[in-house]
């Protein structure tokens, strides 16, 4: 039996193959390589190169490597995007996966994991926030992702599939043995921008808003390492496939840092002081949003390894770095990232 991740070559998908591999299972990967690499994905997985919402060539994947579970990463994930260009988060995010989950059903796939987003909480009431938070998404990406949970719940009512939804926080770092990090090169994420502009990769960096209610008054998120999301979808794969109830949790830390805060460190880390251009908030930032990880730790049994900003940034680093050398990053020097401190994975 054969597990199917789609996003395979992107950023986690590549994490997840990764881990799908240690753990001596069988794994194709789905992609269309948009955002994601060829050569993300190990020379041992078959990578079918196409759309998660062609459904002829699921049904065909899913039959021809005898899929017992899926893993569905491939998502549109800019929230600025997803403003602009509403239908088509709704159309790639929503509509396509409405697809994917009806050729699970038909083909028979037993277990579903879905890449949710903690942007489905909005603007939270309580901090750190838990799975029965009410669900007041801002975006049209936090409400794609939401439907998509909508639907998998409905489908799991009406036919034999059993799934988890793993609500990430901000997802940071790169495999700690340097075989996969974040890669593509007009990235969003907070750290890979501020590595990018510790190393000259772009001449700086802009953030927006240090006068919220916050200690330093900037934003503060939780920062989730990459390998460790990662075990969490193993360990959701796990319970699934020992009888294990549909479930919903959250991934992250419990604790956050301010956007000032993780730019100390990567300063720090770096031992690069470079420019970071103040700017006034954004619409729609929550001021903090954290993760309560009660539940992901005692039903999955979730244990995380690598909760350690300097080392997450440290990973991050050195893999930035490594594109560099191998020619996949843009050298160029590219304008400052106008990003949101609020940014969700």
């Amino acid at each position: 039996m054969t597990v199917l991740v789609t996003g395979g070559a992107g950023y986690i998908g590549s994490h997840m193959v990764l881990e799908l591999l240690e753990a001596g299972e069988k794994v194709v990967v789905l992609d269309n390589l948009s955002t994601g690499f060829r050569w993300a994905v190990p020379a041992s997985v078959p990578l079918v190169v196409g759309d998660f919402g062609d459904e002829d060539l699921v049904t065909e994947t899913l039959a021809r490597y005898d899929v017992e579970s899926i893993v569905h990463f491939a998502a549109k994930i800019v929230v600025p995007d997803s403003v602009t260009d509403p239908l088509g988060y709704y159309l790639n995010n929503t509509a396509k996966a409405r697809t994917l989950i009806e050729c699970a059903v038909d083909s028979g796939v037993r277990n579903f994991i879905f890449s949710s987003t903690a942007a489905v909480y909005g603007d939270p009431q309580h901090n750190p926030v838990m799975e029965d938070e009410p669900l007041k998404p801002l975006s049209p990406y936090g409400r794609s992702k939401l439907m998509v949970e909508w639907m998998l719940q409905d489908a799991a009512n009406a036919h034999d599939l059993h799934y988890a939804v793993l609500r990430y926080f901000n997802v940071a770092g790169a495999d700690p043995k340097g075989r996969a990090g974040q890669s593509t090169a007009q990235a969003t994420h907070l750290i890979k921008v501020a590595v990018q502009a510790a190393l000259g990769h772009r001449p700086g960096m802009e953030l927006f808003g240090t006068d919220y209610a916050t200690p330093d008054g900037s934003c503060v998120r939780d920062y989730i390492q990459v390998s460790d999301l990662a075990a969490a979808h193993m360990d959701a794969l796990r319970y699934l496939r020992a009888g294990g109830e549909n479930i919903t949790c959250n991934c992250g830390y419990a604790h956050g840092y301010s956007v000032l805060e993780v730019i100390d460190v990567v300063k720090k880390v770096s031992g690069v002081d470079f420019p970071v251009k103040i700017s006034g908030r954004r619409a729609g930032d929550p001021a903090a949003i954290v993760a309560g990880n009660d539940k992901i730790k005692s039903v999955l049994g979730w244990t995380p390894k690598y909760d350690d900003l300097e080392q997450i940034v440290r990973q991050a680093l050195h893999w930035e770095q490594h594109l560099h050398r191998m020619g996949t990053a843009n050298s160029a020097r590219i304008a400052p990232a106008k990003i949101a401190p609020a940014k969700i994975a």
